[in-house]
């Protein structure tokens, strides 16, 4: 605290002059207390922007509860990718043990079409009349009836496993179904239709075993 001075008159100083002094030191000491006590903010608060944002953990929070909503969903989209892709392989292995079952007997099958071929063309030998009810010759007969039989349960056991038949006469030319052995000109049938069946074709479900042998009409 400043101690007050007491300023006499004299002829040397005159009254005013003592005055003067006295209010300039009183200024003087007013600036020095005002510069000394100013918050040391002061300077500041001349900033022409001001930072108005201020972050709090509320705020952060937020951000990391969304970073963590990003990142589960984020999971859930490559957990149901992966589902996706093991049904997908699921259903393409069913499918493979599928096809392979259903065509395990296929070369099987196929080694047994000659004796099917055999059987008929041992049928087909055997003249009509001999086979008739009129013949007398009752041990062909007989014979003819036991082959007959035997075939016929053949082609029962192929159906069973999806071996069937085709036979093609009269039908359009299908290259992916049959085989043309040879073409010739035939009358009153229309070029490109099949006209004899030297062997019948067989199928394994819905795919070709072996195609029928036939002879093509030919385009004149």
């Amino acid at each position: 605290m400043h101690q007050a001075r007491i300023c006499v008159a004299s002829p040397l100083f005159p009254a005013i002059k003592c005055v003067n002094r006295m209010v300039s030191r009183h200024y003087s000491e007013k600036s020095t207390l005002d510069n000394t006590t100013a918050p040391p903010n002061a300077a500041e608060s001349n900033d022409p922007n001001p930072s108005t944002e201020t972050s709090t953990p509320e705020d952060a929070h937020i951000k990391a509860l969304a970073e963590k909503d990003a990142q589960i969903a984020q999971l859930q989209d490559m957990y149901r990718r992966a589902l996706a892709d093991a049904e997908n392989v699921r259903q393409r292995t069913r499918k493979e043990i599928d096809e392979k079952q259903s065509y395990a007997i296929q070369k099987f099958a196929k080694e047994l079409l000659n004796t099917a071929d055999i059987l008929t063309m041992a049928l087909d030998s055997v003249p009509a009349a001999e086979r008739s009810e009129k013949s007398t010759n009752s041990h062909l007969k007989d014979l003819y009836t036991g082959v007959s039989m035997t075939r016929v349960e053949l082609l029962k056991t192929f159906k069973q496993f999806g071996v069937e038949s085709y036979n093609p006469d009269g039908e359009k030319f299908d290259h992916n179904l049959h085989q043309a052995l040879f073409q010739a000109s035939v009358p009153g049938k229309e070029p490109g239709v099949v006209f004899q069946v030297t062997k019948v074709g067989y199928k394994l479900h819905d795919r070709v075993l072996r195609p029928a042998q036939v002879g093509v009409v030919q385009s004149e």
